[in-house]
């Protein structure tokens, strides 16, 4: 009787530790799921940034071609106006091939498919409001983020001053955007500013968001504070000779 309890207890011991073990099998493989569906995700992100960028560079060398194509023709007409003493329609005519080439901006090269395509995304946007644009942005891969979230911040960041600089230009106003990318002191670094003619903070010095805000500036500014804090980081947002500034810094 004793032996055969004896057995039934060994048994359950058995099937106990192979419970366990197939448990532990099980925590082991659903875990490389998740890495493998995550990787996979970001594969397919940066796919469709790549096929973007693919796009963008297309439809760049595409209009190039087609000024280079016309540009013998607009010499020529410019040309037929001073001939006949029409400087005024000359110079309009410049002019207005001068827009045309502001239009066609230079791609931003960066060696970051994701970064390429936010920064020219965004900054056509900004041209086509008729905002004036510099960006200095070196070669960065911001590895510690997530493509979501990087997505996310620097978008935000963009968003918020293209919004407030389409509120300066429609005051009749100067509009300049200035984006700084860069890696300095241990932190890849961001770093947007945009041209206004009243400070933002004296009256809304917590940058919070209503349904009424003149300035759009606290849109987004909770998501970047939250990005910025998910990768240990800092975020800051000042004013300084003219400019409203929000800066962006993750560890490397």
């Amino acid at each position: 009787m004793i032996g055969k309890k004896q057995q039934v207890i060994g048994r359950k011991a058995e099937r106990k530790k192979e419970f366990e073990e197939l448990t532990e099998k099980y925590d082991r493989l659903y875990s490389e799921y998740q890495e493998l569906k995550y990787s996979f995700g970001e594969m397919k992100v940066n796919s469709d940034e790549i096929e973007k960028q693919s796009e963008e560079i297309r439809q760049l060398h595409e209009s190039m071609r087609s000024l280079k194509h016309d540009m013998k023709n607009h010499l020529m007409v410019t040309l037929s106006y001073l001939n006949d003493g029409d400087e005024e329609s000359a110079r309009s005519y410049i002019s207005q091939i001068i827009n045309k080439l502001n239009a066609i901006h230079s791609y931003i090269e960066t060696g970051n498919s994701l970064l390429n395509h936010i920064l020219n995304e965004k900054l056509s946007e900004a041209r086509e409001s008729g905002i004036d644009v510099k960006a200095e942005v070196e070669n960065l891969a911001f590895e510690r983020m997530e493509s979501m979230d990087f997505s996310a911040l620097l978008s935000n960041m963009l968003d918020n001053a293209i919004r407030a600089c389409i509120i300066e230009r429609d005051s009749g106003k100067p509009s300049e955007i200035i984006v700084k990318i860069y890696k300095s002191k241990g932190y890849d670094s961001i770093v947007v500013k945009n041209r206004i003619s009243a400070s933002v903070l004296a009256d809304n010095p917590e940058l919070n968001t209503t349904q009424d805000d003149p300035d759009e500036h606290g849109k987004g500014v909770p998501q970047i504070r939250s990005i910025s804090e998910k990768y240990e980081g800092m975020c800051d947002f000042y004013e300084e000779d003219g400019y409203f500034i929000s800066c962006a810094f993750i560890p490397i």
